[in-house]
């Protein structure tokens, strides 16, 4: 993992993100990589927004991961501030190699550094291996979530 490195995503990383957000069974429903402008303009909001912090893993010049964190201050946990992991992909070459683990680490070490009390996450019923990856590395279900589509 020596040639890994994690650095703030750019707008020519887009098309590999959606690729590997697209590159999976619920990723294939919902993700449209044919399309990037609304990718483009999502990006360039994440970019200008200092608690958006959109990574990706790069070795040997090719994005292989990509994560989202989000660092959200609020007034509950005594005025704590939390950070949110969202959209964690790997490329299909490199899962099972200690990538996630990486970016996962990677992202609680800059939760740490910006202050964060907790990390969260959330992660689709139907993701299994996800959630044992997650506890393995000592996230706790301890929570139950709801959406409502608009």
């Amino acid at each position: 993992m020596s040639d890994l490195e994690i650095r703030p995503a750019t707008a020519e990383d887009v098309p590999a993100i959606v690729a590997m957000l697209a590159d999976d069974p619920l990723g294939a429903l919902r993700e449209s990589p044919d399309d990037p402008a609304p990718y483009l303009s999502a990006f360039a909001r994440l970019a200008e927004d200092p608690n958006q912090h959109l990574v990706v893993a790069t070795r040997g010049g090719k994005v292989v991961g990509t994560l989202q964190l989000t660092i959200v201050p609020g007034l509950s946990r005594r005025g704590a501030t939390r950070s949110i992991i969202e959209g964690v992909r790997i490329h299909s070459d490199e899962r099972g190699s200690g990538l996630g683990t990486r970016l996962i680490e990677w992202a609680v070490e800059e939760s740490r550094r910006l202050e964060c009390v907790l990390v969260q996450l959330t992660s689709d019923v139907t993701r299994t291996d996800a959630h044992r990856f997650y506890e393995r590395l000592g996230f706790e279900a301890s929570h139950v979530g709801f959406k409502l589509p608009l």
